[in-house]
């Protein structure tokens, strides 16, 4: 048997605007975790892929059956694309998953999932591919999640470090000087990032000079926020994180409940907060200092938050 996993991310600075052309911050969510076991299976027995939290088995049939199902773009799909890469036919394995990352809460869950299943199977096929071969795999999977994304997700899951990342350019590794600490508050509800990202692209069509300046805006935030990282001045970066959540909210992409739990958390101490991810849903990230990181922790959780993750943005290693 072989086992492999890969972690969630979160978006810092420059969700969406990254979609269009600005830049983006993001770090791996190293607490929760996809997992997948590979272990062989009867000699003609195919490809199988057990979800014991789903209680759901799927058996992958063909390298060329794709149904628009996404249970199969989830579990068999990432199968296809990579065994189609490798030039290998189906194997005889089976893969079993299990994912500690919340669904459609902009954690990467589904190329965390995609990343930890490749691995696993090319692991399995004494292939193991580096992160450059891999993240283009990954790439493929989330396109046919979400329709046009940005790329972000599977890049800080696949390299596993935090990354300044342009779409269309090569990611970039960069120094965290000084560790930050983070809480990660779910409000509980779901939100499909492709239907946040179409309505933002549409908003964009409509209005291409009022939301480009938006779309700047937010890029202008991520650089910023880059060179304040890098310099160990973390503290400042507390008042870009409330900026960037005003800017999101002028997208139409924030709700009740993430404005909501932005408010509780700077009113409890935060140094600032602001939605992560794909918005409507999902979750907010507040910077806190570790001696308020508890006291933040339980206002979030009062005003409504379904879970909070503690997470530090560190260097890799």
């Amino acid at each position: 048997m072989v086992r492999a996993d890969a972690p969630g991310k979160i978006i810092l600075f420059g969700e969406h605007a990254v979609v269009h052309g600005q830049p983006a911050i993001a770090a791996p969510l190293h607490a929760v975790r996809a997992t997948a076991i590979a272990a062989p299976a009867p000699h003609a027995s195919g490809l199988t892929v057990y979800a014991p939290d789903l209680d759901l088995t799927r058996r992958l049939e063909s390298l060329d059956d794709s149904p628009d199902d996404p249970l199969h773009n989830a579990l068999l799909f990432p199968l296809q694309v990579a065994l189609r890469y490798l030039e290998q036919p189906i194997p005889d394995l089976t893969l079993t998953v299990r994912s500690t990352i919340p669904i459609a809460s902009g954690l990467g869950s589904g190329a965390a999932l995609a990343t930890a299943l490749v691995r696993a199977l090319c692991a399995a096929l004494d292939r193991a591919l580096p992160n450059d071969e891999l993240n283009p795999l990954i790439f493929q999977v989330e396109q046919r999640h979400h329709g046009t994304p940005s790329g972000i997700d599977n890049t800080v899951i696949v390299y596993e470090q935090p990354v300044y990342f342009v779409r269309g350019t090569p990611p970039q590794p960069f120094a965290i000087a000084r560790p930050f600490t983070l809480l990660v508050a779910d409000t509980g509800h779901g939100s499909p990032t492709h239907t946040t990202v179409g309505d933002v692209g549409r908003l964009y069509a409509a209005e291409p000079a009022r939301i480009g300046a938006i779309f700047s805006e937010i890029g202008g935030i991520t650089q910023q926020a880059r060179r304040l990282i890098e310099a160990g001045k973390v503290a400042a970066l507390g008042p870009l994180m409330d900026r960037n959540h005003d800017l999101l909210r002028q997208l139409t992409v924030s709700s009740g409940a993430l404005d909501r739990l932005c408010a509780a958390a700077r009113a409890a101490g935060a140094l600032g907060a602001k939605l992560s991810g794909g918005g409507r849903g999902g979750n907010i990230i507040a910077l806190v200092d570790e001696e308020r990181a508890g006291s933040v922790a339980d206002a979030l959780l009062a005003a409504g938050a379904a879970n909070v993750i503690r997470t530090a943005v560190r260097p890799p290693g």
